[in-house]
């Protein structure tokens, strides 16, 4: 049984043996930890990719480039246009596996595929146990997954992103806004942006792990219920705010947050 510090030296060598990378980069946990050991081994060989997308809070984009500006990444900010796709917009099932296509070819094209690049993502150990649609995109591109090859945890990202002083090391989880969504319900840029409005009034407030579901004029809050009595402590000024992105009805989940719940 290998240590987490043997399991990172073995991520550190598959990267050094790679040469030259492009990191797909969204700012969470797994891929900053990534992009921080690609960083380390291999320097400005190392290209950091997050995708500028609707599908991603602009919150979120200007926190994951300020760490890379902060650490020194050699950074790509790269428009996608996934959300253009009628099949990511039909939202039937397929969507990750759409967004990850999209991904991985605009990396392709910018970086030109006859260039010596390897793509790496973050997928961890944890991800065998999930239906991931993403990943059969990746495996359709050929791209690698170091942390996965190592055999690292999530628990153990975590504690070796402690120990790099990497701020991610206890962020909740995330996933793009497209989850959002329940499979069947078309997805737009508009209602994307009415989501992420409605996020941003939990994420200004505070709270720690949370989400808003879309349904039509419905918003369900999912939150940790540890925070259930703040929220209906705050709860006026919680369903004004929301109301004003469009919605005319803003429930609470009593269930709670769960991750991959959207139906």
């Amino acid at each position: 049984m290998h240590t987490a510090k043997e399991k990172e030296e073995q991520v550190l060598h598959l990267l050094k043996e790679y040469g030259n990378v492009a990191v797909a980069y969204s700012g969470g946990v797994d891929s900053t930890y990534l992009a921080d050991c690609a960083h380390e081994a291999l320097g400005e060989c190392a290209h950091i990719v997050i995708a500028d997308s609707p599908s991603l809070p602009r919150s979120e984009l200007s926190d994951a480039t300020a760490l890379a500006e902060a650490r020194g990444w050699n950074l790509v900010i790269l428009p996608t246009r996934e959300t253009e796709h009628p099949l990511y917009q039909a939202n039937t099932g397929s969507r990750c596996f759409h967004c990850k296509n999209t991904l991985f070819q605009s990396i392709k094209a910018h970086f030109n595929e006859e260039r010596a690049m390897q793509i790496v993502y973050g997928a961890v150990e944890d991800d065998r146990s999930d239906d991931r649609p993403g990943e059969k995109a990746a495996q359709a591109h050929q791209v690698a997954a170091p942390l996965q090859e190592a055999k690292l945890f999530k628990d153990e990202i975590r504690a070796l992103s402690i120990a790099r002083k990497l701020p991610t090391a206890q962020k909740a989880s995330f996933a793009c806004l497209g989850s959002r969504f329940p499979t069947g319900t078309p997805i737009r840029e508009e209602t994307l942006a009415q989501v992420e409005q409605a996020e941003e009034v939990l994420r200004s407030r505070g709270y720690h792990q949370y989400r808003v579901r879309h349904h039509a004029n419905l918003c369900r809050i999912e939150i940790d219920p540890k925070e259930f009595n703040r929220l209906i402590m705050e709860k006026e000024m919680i369903i004004d705010a929301i109301k004003k992105t469009g919605y005319t009805f803003v429930t609470l989940d009593l269930c709670g947050y769960s991750m991959g719940s959207s139906a």
